[in-house]
This record gives C-alpha cells, sequence and structure tokens, in this order.
C-alpha cells in the first residue's frame, strides 16, 4: 500500500467529516495526535437514534474508502445504556457483529447499565463518544465527556430546558478551548440541498424574507406502557418522549429541525415568541400517561420584524 493511500487517525480526524460518508452523521472533527489508525468508540445510548448513529460510524471507513478513497478504521468498544441489560440492546449488538464483524465492535466487559452508566464507558479508554439519550440527559452526559478530553457527536436535541441549554453551552465553549471536535445532528445542515437552497435564499433569490412557516406535523407518538417490576423512574425513562422533563416536547425533540431551517435561512434568532397548544386526544388526555401537547403554534418575531409561524401536531 503506498503511503499517500494510508490516512493517519490523527488526519481522518483533522480533516474529514463523517458525513461524507454517512450523510446523516454530520461529525466533523479537527484533531490533535492520536496513537492508532483505529477510532475507539464508545455509544452512551443504542435504542433507535443511537444504534442508526453506531451503523453509520461502522460504515464510514467502507464508505470513506469507496467514495474518496480514504482508509481508516472505527470500532465500537464501550456501551451505557439505561437498559444495557434489556434485550433490544444485545439484539442490536448481535446485529452489529453480524453486519461488521467481531472484531469491530468488541464491547465485552465494557457494557454498562444504568443512568450513570455514561462515565464507566467514556472511561473506557475511547476516542470519541455517541451521545443519543434522551434530551433531559445530554448536558451531563456531554459536559462530562468533553471534561474527559473526549470528541463528541450528540443528537439533537441537546437539551430538555434553559438550564439544561447553558450547561451545554458552557461545555460546548471549553470543547472548544482544548480543540476538541462536537458533531450535533441537525443533518440537514450538512445536506447538500439544503445548503445550496438555504444559500440562494440568502443570497436574494426570491428577495427580501420577511415571513417564514414551518410545519412538523405527524401521527402518534410511541408508548411502551407500565410493567410491574418497573419504578415510576424507570417508567418514565422508558417512555421518555411523554414526559416534558425527558423530551422538551414535540417540538423540541421533533420540530427542532424545522426551526433551525427557519432561523438558518435568516441568519438569526428569534428574539421573541407568542404561542399556545394543548392535549386533548393524546393517551384520552391522561396526563399521568403523556404531558407533552399534541398540537402547538408558535408565532416568532425575529429582530428586523420578520416573523415564523411553526405548527405542531
Amino acid at each position: 500500500m503506498k503511503e499517500q493511500e494510508i490516512v493517519s487517525r490523527r488526519s481522518f480526524i483533522g480533516s474529514t467529516a463523517l458525513a461524507g460518508a454517512a450523510a446523516s452523521f454530520p461529525y466533523v472533527a479537527k484533531g490533535e495526535a492520536l496513537k492508532s489508525d483505529t477510532i475507539r468508540v464508545a455509544a452512551i445510548g443504542l435504542g433507535g437514534r443511537g444504534s442508526g448513529a453506531i451503523d453509520q460510524i461502522l460504515s464510514a471507513p467502507k464508505d470513506l474508502e469507496k467514495s474518496k478513497g480514504i482508509k481508516c478504521n472505527t470500532k465500537l468498544v464501550a456501551v451505557a445504556d439505561a437498559f444495557a441489560e434489556g434485550a433490544s440492546v444485545q439484539r442490536r449488538l448481535a446485529s452489529f457483529k453480524k453486519k461488521f464483524g467481531e472484531d469491530r465492535v468488541d464491547v465485552e466487559g465494557k457494557i454498562f447499565n444504568g443512568l450513570d452508566a455514561y462515565k464507566q464507558a467514556i472511561d473506557s479508554g475511547v476516542d470519541m463518544v455517541v451521545i443519543a439519550t434522551p434530551p433531559g440527559f445530554k448536558p451531563q452526559q456531554f459536559e462530562y465527556a468533553i471534561n474527559q478530553g473526549k470528541k463528541v457527536f450528540m443528537e439533537k436535541p441537546v437539551a430538555s430546558d434553559v438550564t439544561g441549554v447553558n450547561r451545554v453551552l458552557a461545555a460546548a465553549k471549553k470543547a472548544k478551548e482544548k480543540g476538541l471536535s462536537v458533531g450535533i445532528g441537525l443533518q440537514r445542515r450538512h445536506e447538500e440541498r439544503y445548503i445550496d437552497c438555504v444559500k440562494r435564499l440568502q443570497d436574494g433569490a426570491i428577495g427580501d424574507i420577511n415571513l417564514l412557516r414551518v410545519y412538523w406535523n405527524g401521527g402518534g407518538i410511541w408508548h411502551r406502557g407500565r410493567q410491574e417490576h418497573m419504578t415510576e423512574m424507570e417508567y418514565q425513562v422508558n417512555n421518555w418522549y411523554h414526559f416534558t422533563w425527558a423530551s422538551g416536547d414535540q417540538i423540541c425533540e421533533q420540530h427542532i429541525h424545522n426551526l433551525d431551517v427557519g432561523c438558518w435561512i435568516k441568519g438569526m434568532y428569534p428574539v421573541k415568541a407568542n404561542g399556545m397548544g394543548g392535549s386533548e386526544m393524546r393517551m384520552g388526555g391522561d396526563r399521568s400517561l403523556s404531558q407533552i401537547f399534541d398540537h402547538t403554534f408558535v408565532e416568532y418575531t425575529f429582530e428586523d420584524g420578520t416573523k415564523m409561524y411553526s405548527q405542531g401536531r
């Protein structure tokens, strides 16, 4: 193999967006000298989105070599999950081993269970941490990963309330000071079609933009029910989408994508918001089963007077 065909782990992390290999994984890295050519990854949260991100990370080397001739390697070496002992996590790990090989999914003795398990996974000799837990848990997990000097890919939303957002911003500032790469799962910021379209709009293709409408209208939300052995905390964590402290509600958990695009087009964030919402039909209106709204409407105002109307259902 020619020397120029080999990319070191340093140059891979320093110059490559994994989004180039897996479009929905917007990981852009700028790193320091590292010890080998394998990026060792810890997964914090291995549910649907977490397993999707890990699949993309493990697929990235093949995709990068095929599309750009870049040779690199990624390896899952630790997992932390509130329900790591459950069958779903074990099924996902078995699927990864079958698809990518046991040499690239080497988590023996490093599967950690519980709400504080993220610390053990982060401290397991990893280079990069993937945080794909409910928003209510992300601030402390992100903060810990940065304090431990790890590069991070974190799914959106990064928090479920203002206190959490401020905690993430403070940790992000520290990451910048340390030169640690951080990627966030607002994938539309990395999609060429969106990038091109937003640039054209900002360049005046349709003139001044003084009104935007953004929507997130979808079907029902999953609910896993309550099992007899569960504590109240276990029940709420297992059904995190339905509890505002954990999810931030639908407007935060999902509508963040389209709200972000609206702000991106304007190149600024709103200075005022006036909204309403309610829960009329979800879970029969039983707030002990679901706290989140089933409809929302918010009128945002930007500093220049532009309005952005947001609708969610």
